[in-house]
């Protein structure tokens, strides 16, 4: 058996908060050893497509794609409610003019890219871009709709934009369930006992990072960039929940019903497999 494994995750605060324990060999992680890498989650989706890492953090669009390669682990996953992208302009637009217009999004197999699809009913005429660039590009006029995530929630404003759009909330609305965003994957090659391992470990992990909050600061400031600590600390709590720590069966639901809608509406591939690792 394998306790070597490759792990990627995003430099996203409610990431680099669950994993710091794990990062920093705080826990117990049943022998296993961990290659970390982090980056954009765009850029970890588009890894995956090759299959680049053991372990990934990916959006549910994108592990909707590599059902074949990747299944879901029970822990990190990102849901909740409150807390979906939204679809942001300058003052003087309206919901009714994105039909006919240039759409910047974090990534073409991002979750807000597909939730906009939903929303559409038809694929957005997107531009891909980093998440963190979206609110300057639609300040300068560059686009005139952007889809944010992450902390852009609590910063659009400072750019002197508008929400147009919840995305979050449409979906909740529509489906009475908690938006799913993005989740930790494995690979299917992966022995189910080893995959039992690592839930428990990004479990442990994130629990850890609950009760040492002051100690993990250090290292998710590393990457946040210009981020303020108040709006770090909001992030965490708005990403990193219940559900983080087990998806259990409602957060289940919420993926089954996201995979389900994005399959009918042709947006995902349909797939036989199980969405789970185990």
């Amino acid at each position: 058996m394998n306790n070597d494994l490759t792990l990627a995750y995003s430099t996203c605060p409610n990431d680099t908060f669950i994993f710091y324990a794990l990062a920093h060999n705080l826990i117990d992680t049943a022998g296993l050893a961990f290659k970390i890498e982090l980056a954009d989650v765009e850029t970890l989706n588009q890894q995956a497509r090759a299959g680049v890492f053991d372990i990934s953090k990916l959006s549910f669009a994108a592990i909707g794609h590599l059902l074949d390669t990747y299944g879901v682990l029970s822990s990190g996953s990102a849901l909740g409610r409150g807390c979906g992208p939204l679809v942001v302009a300058r003052p003087g637009f309206n919901i009714n003019q994105i039909d006919s217009k240039k759409i910047a999004v974090p990534g073409m197999w991002t979750t807000a890219c597909m939730l906009l699809g939903l929303y559409l009913s038809k694929k957005p005429d997107a531009v891909p871009m980093r998440f963190d660039l979206i609110m300057p590009a639609v300040e300068r006029g560059d686009l005139d709709f952007g889809v944010i995530i992450h902390e852009g929630r609590f910063t659009y404003k400072n750019y002197g934009l508008i929400s147009l759009l919840d995305l979050g909330k449409w979906w909740e609305e529509k489906t009475a369930l908690p938006i799913p965003l993005g989740g930790i994957a494995i690979r299917r090659d992966i022995a189910h006992e080893t995959v039992r391992r690592v839930e428990g470990a990004i479990r442990e992990s994130t629990l850890f990072g609950f009760k040492h909050r002051t100690e993990t600061d250090g290292y998710i400031k590393r990457y946040a960039g210009e981020m303020s600590s108040a709006v770090i600390r909001r992030h965490i709590d708005l990403y990193v929940n219940d559900f983080t720590i087990e998806i259990g069966e409602q957060g289940k639901e919420a993926i089954e019903a996201l995979f389900e809608m994005a399959r009918s509406r042709g947006i995902l591939p349909e797939s036989k497999l199980s969405i789970f690792a185990c």
